[in-house]
């Protein structure tokens, strides 16, 4: 037998029963030992869950109390079925079945539709996509790449919530769904689509669940035969069951009770695909008998993180909050939560990749740490820095930044815009660098303001915005910069970024974290309108921000950093705050009406640069009023509209001389002051005086990007140019800050 048998990757299989039993705490043992009658297992993070309904299963087998065949056990993800197999294997448990829902339906689909319907099962429509836009186009309706993902991702809600066409637009009212389209449209779509489907005689992923719920309904013999041979069930990451799966799950099971389920409402984080945590918190109402037991000893995760995760809940709300688990950690102390402010994105990214090259230096391994966001349009950022740091990255869940199809198009159309120069009448009008770039990203689907709710679009639409953002930046950086050389921007960032994916950083999104972990964890962004997201409006929608946020905290073994900044981008205004998730739990932040008590300890650090240096301890805002557009009264939410007061869309009633006198004046003080002219006054905030002509102080300390100390610099010359008169005054001595 070599040395590598004896390794972790190779264990001995327990000689005894009783042996299978060893290692495990109390409360594993109890659940190793509750073989029949309903079992409800409620795991908190860290907790040994796995191993718990793993050596459950083994013990049964090997103590002769089950029988392998008659045992199925059912989780979500075929890398979780792969993992429990392994297991009992290690354990001496073989011959058990462990599969996903679908994979199981999937199997007993083909062995009885022949007796059930007669002839072979239809053929399984792998990808759907090209008959929603078949269905689209039926219903006179033409819908890109991204809209099509997000139609056929509604489609695929609707029907694991067993939702009829007819009923569709009545279930997005109820539950408060942001659609992608309009929800009469997608109902004729989804109507279509499955008219298509039974016209060429194929099947899709749902319809293997739906179709076996259909045969077990309707045959009660075929339904006796599944339950003959599988008699004993166990359910992982029962909190994401559907309401489609939990029907199956109850054809399976009959009237009986021989049934294992194991979960942790505090890590419901997919109910946009269906999933719903009511199973789990109601499962001793629909079986009073069940045995419940709760694994809260985590074994991950040192107190300090465990403490900051417990801390995170206690300030929950809802029937999930209800039922959380207070966290037990069973490590050594280690350190505390790192929180940490920056004046602007880069420096936090480029503090990040700092930070982790320290780690890799005092003995970490790279692929020991990572860094979660909110959406994988954050990711660009960390790329950049990490690559600058000669730190390799591997994404997760996501494509490079450079290699997402819309940032690929996106290269393509500025390349082509370039070449063209002002021989392309796109550009017709646009006279700066910034506009050039939404000129031209504007054919590719980004506009002013980010499309409603979540799904491809959106994550197109802020790839597209981050690359608005750059040019912005890059012209700030760069005055005079061309369009020729944004593109040798971008043609070199992408290049700099083909670091090695081996044994690399981890970059991923929260919801593509589930289920792992690392000895070191970097959660970046928290600001308000990320974490939580602005399209959260209920207050379940919160909620689930909370618990994601949850998911990210305890995926840390050891280290954890919390970070977030209070601009986009150096020299920006700090109008950003931070998540009120940490609210009570950061040093120095108010509380935010715990429940519990749960407090925050670990250090702070403020980050670097002059902003954050001189920043005073901040304050509580208050909040403001909503800021609506003053031509057709929408409410505005992005910053160069809330400057102008007004949808970019809306008619402007712009003074072009008053504006081309500002703008004039403008770059003479720049020069004098030595700094940018956006330091003076942004474009925006010209445009809207221009727009508005104040005539006295009050009227112009009003419009955003003035305020008192840029009235008190420059009130008299703007009022004066506004008035017609010529002025020739020089800016006051000092430095302004932005």
């Amino acid at each position: 037998m070599t040395a590598a048998t004896h390794s972790t990757l190779f264990p001995q299989v327990p000689e005894t029963p009783d042996a299978v039993l060893d290692g495990l705490d109390p409360e594993q043992r109890e659940v190793a030992l509750a073989l029949h009658g309903p079992v409800c297992v409620l795991a908190g993070a860290g907790t040994g869950k796995t191993r718990a309904i793993t050596h459950r299963i083994a013990y049964g087998v090997r103590a002769g109390i089950l029988q392998p065949a008659t045992v199925l056990a059912v989780t979500f993800t075929n890398r979780a079925a792969g993992e429990m197999r392994g297991r009992l294997r290690q354990l001496g448990a073989t011959g058990v079945q462990a599969r996903t829902f679908h994979s199981a339906a999937l199997r007993q689909l083909q062995y009885f539709w022949p007796k059930a319907v007669g002839g072979e099962l239809p053929r399984l429509l792998e990808r759907k996509v090209q008959l929603v836009a078949e269905a689209a186009a039926r219903c006179e309706l033409r819908l890109d790449r991204n809209e099509l993902r997000d139609v056929t991702s509604e489609i695929e809600w609707a029907k694991v919530t067993q939702t009829v066409p007819a009923d569709y637009p009545a279930a997005v009212a109820k539950t408060q769904r942001d659609a992608p389209r309009d929800p009469a449209v997608l109902s004729q779509i989804y109507s279509t689509y499955e008219q298509l489907k039974r016209d060429r005689s194929v099947i899709d992923f749902e319809d293997v669940l739906l179709l076996t719920v259909g045969i077990l309904q309707d045959r009660s013999d075929i339904a006796e035969h599944v339950r003959g041979q599988y008699q004993h069930f166990v359910v992982d990451e029962y909190q994401d069951v559907s309401p489609l799966q939990q029907r199956l799950l109850d054809l399976w099971v009959g009237d009986r009770d021989d049934l294992c389920v194991v979960g942790d409402a505090s890590q419901t984080i997919y109910s946009f695909t269906g999933a719903t945590p009511d199973h789990l918190l109601n499962f001793r109402t629909r079986h009073p008998g069940a045995t419940v037991v709760k694994l809260v000893r985590d074994y991950r995760s040192t107190p300090q993180v465990v403490h900051l995760a417990n801390g995170l809940l206690s300030q929950a709300h809802g029937k999930a909050a209800d039922h959380r688990l207070e966290l037990v950690s069973q490590r050594e102390k280690g350190p505390e939560p790192v929180y940490t402010e920056y004046s602007d994105e880069p420096t936090e990214a480029e503090s990040t990749a700092r930070r982790i090259r320290d780690l890799i230096a005092a003995g970490v391994p790279a692929g020991e740490i990572a860094v979660l966001y909110r959406v994988n349009s954050q990711s660009e950022v960390y790329e950049q820095a990490l690559a600058d740091a000669g730190v390799p990255y591997q994404l997760r869940g996501a494509e490079r930044f450079f290699e997402r199809a819309e940032v690929r198009e996106a290269g393509t159309a500025l390349r082509g815009a370039a070449r063209a120069g002002r021989n392309d009448s796109l550009l017709d009008g646009a006279e700066d660098l910034a506009s050039q770039v939404r000129a031209v990203l504007s054919t590719k689907g980004w506009t002013s303001r980010p499309p409603a709710g979540s799904g491809t679009v959106r994550d197109r639409w802020e790839s597209l915005a981050a690359l608005v953002r750059l040019a912005e930046d890059f012209e700030a950086a760069k005055p005079g910069a061309t369009l020729t050389d944004l593109v040798r921007e971008l043609d070199e960032r992408a290049a700099a970024q083909h670091a090695p994916t081996v044994q690399g950083v981890t970059l991923a999104s929260l919801h593509s974290a589930k289920g792992l972990e690392w000895d070191a964890v970097f959660l970046v962004g928290l600001t308000e309108g990320m974490m939580p997201i602005a399209y959260a409006k209920t207050d379940e929608q919160v909620e689930e921000e909370r618990r994601l946020m949850y998911v990210g905290i305890t995926r840390a073994r050891v280290h954890l950093s919390l970070s977030w900044a209070l601009s986009r981008s150096p020299g920006g205004r700090a109008s950003r705050r931070p998540t009120r998730f940490l609210n009570g739990l950061r040093p120095g932040s108010a509380g935010a009406g715990t429940r519990g008590g749960v407090g925050g300890g670990g250090g702070i650090d403020r980050g670097s640069g002059r902003a954050a240096a001189e920043r005073a301890p901040a304050v509580e805002r208050k909040p403001r009023s909503p800021v609506r557009c003053r031509v057709c009264g929408r409410t505005l939410t992005d910053a160069g509209e809330m400057k102008l007061m007004r949808c970019e869309e809306c008619p402007s009633d712009m003074d072009e001389a008053l504006y081309g006198r500002l703008y004039d004046w403008r770059a003479a003080q720049a020069t004098l002051l030595g700094q940018p002219d956006f330091c003076v006054f942004t474009e925006k905030t010209l445009m809207a005086i221009a727009e508005a002509v104040p005539s006295t102080e009050g009227e112009l300390v009003v419009i955003a990007g003035v305020g008192n100390r840029k009235l008190s610099r420059f009130g008299a010359d703007v009022l004066a140019i506004c008035a017609g008169e010529a002025v020739d005054g020089r800016p006051e001595d000092g430095v302004d800050e932005t």
